[in-house]
C-alpha cells in the first residue's frame, strides 16, 4: 500500500505537470504575455500537491498498519485507480473545452450532464472525431496507470510496531500540509495561484479535476457574493443601489425595497403586445452595422426600421444568465442563475408575473425541450401561462437538429400562435436553438461558405430565419399591435486576455413594432434595462421591483458583466472587475480597438460596482425580489 501511494503521488503530478505543458505551449502567445511559464509551473504543483494529498491521505495514513494486507491493498488500488481516470478524463478533455468555452472545465461539466439527450446529440453530430481521439488516449492513460497501480502486491513485510505511530504522525503532518498549500491564515485557494489579468491562463495553474470539484462545492453552497467580493452594511448596499436606479425617497415597501412605481412613457390606449426574441449566441461579433464580420444583413436591414441598441451588453456568457436578464431583470451574481436556484422556483418576479395580473396570457416558447436549464419549471412557477417546446408545437417542424427544432420552425409557430391569439393581450419570450454547436440548419435555405457546419453560418441562417419572419409579420394582422425586441442571449464562445473580456459581452438588440421611435442609440445599455423599456413602450404603468432603467425616460450607461467568478462594472469608460479575495482594478475602456488601460480605483465606483454585485444576493437569499401582495391593486 506505501508503493501504491508514491506511484500514485509521483504518477499523478507527472502526468498533470506534462498536461499543464502541452496546454501551455498550445496557448504560448498568451501564456508568454501573462507571465511566463514559470508562474503557471509553480503555481499548479502547489494545486496539483493540494489534492494529490487529499485523495491519497485515507491509503497513506492505513499503509502503516494495513499495508502488508492483501484486502486492504486491493481496496487502495481501486481507490487510486478510479482518482486516476478522474484526472485522466477531465485532462483529456480539457482542450475542447478550452475551445468552446476558453476556460478549463468548470461547472458547466456537470451542468450538462442534466441534459445527457442534448449532449450526446450534440458530441455524436459535432464532435465525433474529437471524441474518438479522447477516448482513445483516455484508454491508453487510464491502461498505464492501472499497471501502475496492480491490486494484488501488498507490503512485504509490515512496520514495526513503534514506527507506526511514528509514521503515521509524520504521514499526517506531511499530507495536512500539502493539502492546505500555505502557512498563511486562508488555506490555498485558484485566487492564491492567479497571476495574470487573462483569465483563461490563470486556469491553466489548476487541474481541471481540482476546478470541476471547486465549482461543484461553490454550487452546492449557492454562493453569495459577500463571500466572493466582500462585504457592506445592507443599509449603504440598499442606498447606493437605489440612487443608481434613479429611486428618490423612501421604499414603497421596506420589506421590498427596489419596488417601484414606474410610469409608462406610452399613454392612452389599450396596452400593446409583446414579443420577446432571444437568438441564442448572436453576439455584436457577426453584426455588420455594430463592427462585426456581416453575416448579419437581414438584421442590419431591420436596424434601420426600430430603436438600435448599438451597445447593448449581456449580464453573462449562459442562455441562463440572458433569460434570467431579460425576463426578470435581475442582476447577476457568482452563483448560478436563478432560473436554477431552489428559491426562485416560485413567487419570484418575472414579466410574465406582472402581465398576467393585466390580464396577459404570458408564453415561453422555445425551439428544443424547455427542461433544459430548468425552463420549464421555472417559467410554469413564475407566472407563465404557457411553456411551448418543440414537442408541443401546432405546426410540425421541417427541421430537427441536436438542440431541437430550427429557428425558421421556431418563428413559424410563433407566427402561427400571434395569429391565434387574435385581440387577447399576450406576451411570448421566443428562444432559438440554430445557433449552437454543431451548426445544424437545414439545407437550402442560405448559401454557405466555407465548411457548412460553421459558426458562421449557423448565424447566416438564424439571420435568415429573422428576416423571413419580419416579412411575414408586417404583413399580418397583429403587427400593428405588437412590439418586438430582438437581443442575444450572450455572445459565441466568450474568450479574451482580460479579467473581463467586455468585447465578448457586446450583443445587438433591437426594439420595433407598433409606436417605437426608429433612432440609432448609442449609449450603453444592460440586458437588465430591456424590461423596463418595453413596459414604458407598451403601455403598461405598474409597481415592480426591477433596478434597470426606462431607456425612454433615462440613461444610466452602465453595464453589468458576470465572467466565472469575475465582476465587471463598466460605466460610461471606466471599468471596475472584483474578483474573489481581490483588490478591485480599475480600468479606462476604449470600444474603438477594445483597449483597457489600467488606472487608479475610483473609491466611489468600487463602492458602487460593490453594491451592485452584493444586491441580486442579498435580494435572492432574502426572497425580496417579487410582487408583494396588493403591489399590483396600487399600481398608478
Amino acid at each position: 500500500m506505501r508503493k501504491l501511494t508514491w506511484r500514485f503521488i509521483v504518477a499523478a503530478l507527472v502526468f498533470l505537470t506534462l498536461s499543464r505543458v502541452g496546454l501551455s505551449l498550445w496557448q504560448w502567445s498568451r501564456v508568454h504575455d501573462g507571465g511566463g511559464l514559470w508562474p503557471v509551473l509553480t503555481g499548479g504543483w502547489r494545486i496539483d500537491l493540494s489534492l494529490i494529498a487529499m485523495i491519497a491521505a485515507l491509503p497513506a495514513l492505513l499503509s502503516p498498519w494495513l499495508g502488508h494486507r492483501a484486502w486492504p491493498t486491493r481496496i487502495a488500488a481501486w481507490w487510486l485507480r478510479f482518482w486516476w481516470l478522474a484526472f485522466v478524463l477531465l485532462e483529456v478533455s480539457t482542450p475542447q473545452f478550452i475551445v468552446e468555452y476558453d476556460t478549463r472545465p468548470n461547472r458547466l461539466y456537470f451542468e450538462y450532464l442534466t441534459s445527457p439527450h442534448e449532449v450526446a446529440s450534440m458530441l455524436w453530430n459535432g464532435y465525433k472525431l474529437s471524441v474518438a481521439a479522447g477516448l482513445v488516449v483516455f484508454a491508453l492513460i487510464g491502461w498505464v496507470g492501472f499497471r501502475l497501480l496492480p491490486t494484488r502486491r501488498p507490503d512485504r513485510a509490515p512496520l514495526r510496531g513503534w514506527m507506526r505511530p511514528v509514521a503515521s504522525v509524520v504521514l499526517f503532518a506531511v499530507l495536512f500540509l500539502a493539502g492546505r498549500g500555505t502557512l498563511q491564515h486562508r488555506p490555498l485557494n485558484a485566487s492564491q495561484v492567479a497571476f495574470t489579468n487573462d483569465a483563461m491562463v490563470n486556469t491553466l495553474p489548476l487541474n481541471s479535476l481540482y476546478n470541476v470539484l471547486n465549482a461543484a462545492l461553490a454550487l452546492g453552497n449557492e454562493r453569495s457574493a459577500s463571500a466572493v467580493y466582500g462585504k457592506l452594511p445592507d443599509d449603504e448596499m440598499q442606498s447606493i443601489v437605489r440612487q443608481a436606479a434613479g429611486l428618490e425617497g423612501p421604499p414603497l415597501d421596506a420589506t421590498y425595497p427596489s419596488l417601484h412605481r414606474q410610469q409608462a412613457t406610452r399613454q392612452g390606449g389599450k396596452p400593446l403586445n409583446l414579443v420577446i426574441i432571444l437568438e441564442e449566441s448572436l453576439g455584436a461579433q457577426f453584426v455588420g452595422s455594430l463592427g462585426g464580420d456581416g453575416y448579419t444583413p437581414e438584421l442590419d436591414k431591420l436596424s434601420n426600421e426600430g430603436w438600435w441598441l448599438t451597445r447593448t451588453y449581456a449580464t453573462g456568457t449562459r442562455s441562463a444568465r440572458g433569460l434570467e436578464a431579460v425576463t426578470t431583470g435581475f442582476m447577476p451574481t457568482p452563483a448560478e442563475a436563478v432560473l436554477k436556484l431552489p428559491r426562485s422556483q416560485r413567487d419570484f418576479f418575472t414579466l410574465g408575473a406582472l402581465l398576467d395580473t393585466f390580464g396577459y396570457h404570458t408564453r415561453f416558447l422555445y425551439g428544443g425541450e424547455a427542461h433544459f436549464d430548468n425552463m420549464r419549471s421555472f417559467f410554469f412557477g413564475n407566472g407563465f401561462n404557457e411553456v411551448v417546446d418543440s414537442a408541443s408545437f401546432k405546426t410540425k417542424p421541417a427541421f430537427i437538429g441536436s438542440w431541437g427544432a430550427s429557428d425558421e420552425d421556431m418563428f413559424n409557430e410563433l407566427h402561427q400562435r400571434l395569429l391565434d391569439d387574435g385581440d387577447k393581450p399576450t406576451l411570448t419570450v421566443a428562444f432559438s436553438v440554430s445557433n449552437h454547436t454543431p451548426w445544424e440548419y437545414p439545407a437550402g435555405r442560405i448559401k454557405p461558405e466555407g465548411e457548412p457546419a460553421s459558426n458562421a453560418n449557423a448565424v447566416r441562417y438564424a439571420d435568415w430565419s429573422i428576416g423571413r419572419f419580419f416579412e411575414r409579420a408586417k404583413q399580418s394582422p397583429y403587427w400593428n399591435h405588437t412590439v418586438f425586441l430582438i437581443v442575444a442571449d450572450h455572445d459565441a464562445r466568450v474568450f479574451g486576455a482580460n479579467l473581463v473580456p467586455v468585447t465578448h459581452f457586446h450583443i445587438p438588440a433591437l426594439i420595433l413594432g407598433a409606436g417605437v421611435p426608429v433612432k440609432k442609440d448609442d449609449h450603453i445599455v444592460s440586458q437588465i434595462d430591456l424590461a423596463p423599456t418595453l413596459l414604458s413602450l407598451i403601455g403598461i404603468s405598474s409597481e415592480h421591483p426591477m433596478l434597470g432603467a426606462d431607456l425612454t425616460q433615462r440613461y444610466p450607461d452602465r453595464a453589468i458583466m458576470q465572467y466565472g467568478d469575475n465582476y465587471g462594472y463598466l460605466k460610461n469608460d471606466r471599468l471596475i472587475v472584483l474578483r474573489p479575495n481581490q483588490p478591485a482594478t480599475q480600468y479606462h475602456y476604449l470600444i474603438d480597438g477594445e483597449k483597457l488601460d489600467l488606472q487608479p480605483v475610483d473609491p466611489t465606483l468600487e463602492k458602487e460596482a460593490l453594491a451592485h454585485a452584493l444586491w441580486p444576493s442579498w435580494a435572492y437569499s432574502n426572497q425580496r425580489y417579487r410582487l408583494p401582495p396588493g403591489a399590483t391593486a396600487r399600481k398608478p
